[in-house]
């Protein structure tokens, strides 16, 4: 199969997407992927001179990488952005991988997740690989394994699962009540319903929560490293949604992922820890947005 497109959410922020940049050039096989860079526009005057930055600065990359722009006048949002973003890659290419302009991947980035896209394609069961696991103890986890929450730090998906995104806040969590909203939220480990929440009420203004959502209650699986092949350095205050802590910060792993699962269940070692991290880090786990 040939390289997912890479689809690359880009606003107002030169100084991180650089850093992301650099990082992504580092990847193997970068050279047989393109980088489709969705560049959102201003919200107001005062995001005109970011997100012109950024603009210069892809133009500027796409001399030695491969970078096609896709510009917008008007601001979509977040949500809007990525969704429509995804939706047009998937439905035209059958896959795709996806970045933000805060995240910085590990050499074997593209790799792995070019190898998960090719080897679970047939299996609709799975529908997310992700780069990102939390960072806890290593030891006597596989190399990388099923994980209820589909985490966004560094993701791919098929057509064929991203058709069942579902964004209605409401239906969402009336199907989210009693113990299915338990376990969604790992056991009361991490409040993962109150996003849905604070989007119903019009706080914030996200996608990956509906996207979990729609995963989880269609009984789907989310493939995760044990050793993180990404990382968010957005949450240093400058992003609209993250707030600042160092409590998610990992070292990217610097060894390419070469087993995958056979057995299509959820690692219940891997939720056991996942579950310990968010219990230790309470002030994160219970945070609203």
């Amino acid at each position: 199969m040939p390289h997912a497109p890479i689809a690359l959410f880009c606003f107002n922020r030169p100084e991180h997407l650089a850093k992301t940049l650099d990082s992504l050039s580092q990847a193997h096989g970068l050279r047989q992927s393109v980088i489709h860079a969705f560049c959102d526009g201003p919200r107001n005057d005062a995001d005109q001179d970011g997100v012109a930055a950024v603009r210069a600065l892809l133009r500027q990359r796409s001399a030695t990488l491969p970078i096609v722009l896709h510009e917008k006048q008007a601001n979509l949002g977040l949500q809007q952005s990525i969704v429509q973003g995804v939706t047009e890659l998937v439905e035209t290419q059958g896959r795709a991988i996806v970045l933000e302009d805060d995240i910085l991947v590990s050499p074997h980035f593209l790799s792995f997740m070019n190898d998960a896209l090719d080897r679970y394609a047939d299996e609709p069961k799975v529908m997310h690989i992700a780069a990102y696991f939390p960072p806890t103890p290593v030891e006597g986890l596989p190399q990388c394994f099923f994980y209820r929450p589909a985490s966004c730090w560094g993701w791919a998906t098929w057509a064929e699962s991203w058709r069942h995104l579902q964004l209605d806040a409401a239906s969402l969590l009336s199907r989210l009540e009693g113990e299915a909203g338990h376990a969604f939220n790992l056991e009361g480990a991490y409040g993962f319903l109150n996003h849905l929440k604070l989007n119903l009420q019009g706080r914030i203004n996200t996608w990956a929560i509906f996207w979990y959502a729609s995963v989880y209650l269609r009984g789907g699986l989310c493939l995760h490293p044990a050793r993180s092949l990404a990382w968010n350095i957005g949450h240093d205050g400058s992003g609209a949604n993250c707030k600042g802590t160092s409590v998610f910060d990992v070292e990217l792993a610097q060894e390419p992922v070469t087993r995958f699962p056979e057995e299509l269940r959820e690692c219940p070692e891997a939720l056991a820890r996942a579950r310990a991290f968010f219990l230790a880090h309470t002030s994160v786990s219970r945070q609203e947005a």
